[in-house]
């Protein structure tokens, strides 16, 4: 089995990566294989919508990084999507990955369908339920299946590292990361 995160931040090594990593940490213990994805990294245009992408399941009308990823994702049993909290919201480059990939999936027969998924937030002070909405919005618009946690799957910091002294925030990525391999090994039986 094999989990995609993303990680939606322009700071690649900041704290949303470090959430990221202590869920990977778990699903390693069960044996999971993981791979992180730095959208920082990539070059995605936002989406045209002119739905090219139908009967495709790759978007036809731009050269950019999208595709690449799309493939992994597809590839994969699980998808960790991971944003920073901007203006109580997601990160623009998580943004325009939904908003592309979403597209691409709902249009060829809802491409992620029943693919495990799990979002995890980082955030400074204030803003993160709405982010972890919207990750769990995609997933679950994607026919996907979400596991739980102990707590809102938010850590708290502003500085990079911070958030790793966020006790509470921890133990719920912890637990996100036993949930989710719990789930895929159930699923995969």
């Amino acid at each position: 089995m094999k989990v995609i995160g993303i990680n939606g931040s322009s700071r690649k090594n900041g704290n949303t990566k470090r959430a990221i990593e202590v869920v990977f940490e778990e699903l390693q213990n069960a044996g999971i294989e993981t791979e992180l994805i730095q959208l920082a990294d990539k070059n995605i245009l936002p989406c045209k919508a002119c739905f090219q992408c139908k009967g495709n399941s790759m978007c036809m009308a731009q050269d950019d990084d999208l595709n690449e990823i799309l493939e992994k994702v597809v590839a994969a049993d699980g998808l960790i999507l991971g944003s920073p909290t901007y203006f109580a919201n997601v990160s623009s480059r998580m943004k325009t990955f939904i908003d592309r990939a979403g597209t691409i999936a709902k249009a060829n027969n809802d491409m992620f369908k029943r693919k495990v998924g799990a979002a995890v937030i980082a955030v400074r002070r204030q803003g993160a339920c709405h982010v972890f909405s919207s990750l769990n919005y995609f997933f679950l618009i994607n026919q996907m299946i979400v596991p739980g946690s102990s707590y809102w799957n938010l850590g708290i910091g502003l500085k990079p590292g911070d958030i790793m002294n966020d006790d509470e925030g921890i133990q719920t990525f912890k637990n996100l990361g036993k949930n989710m391999a719990w789930l895929l090994e159930k699923i995969n039986k």
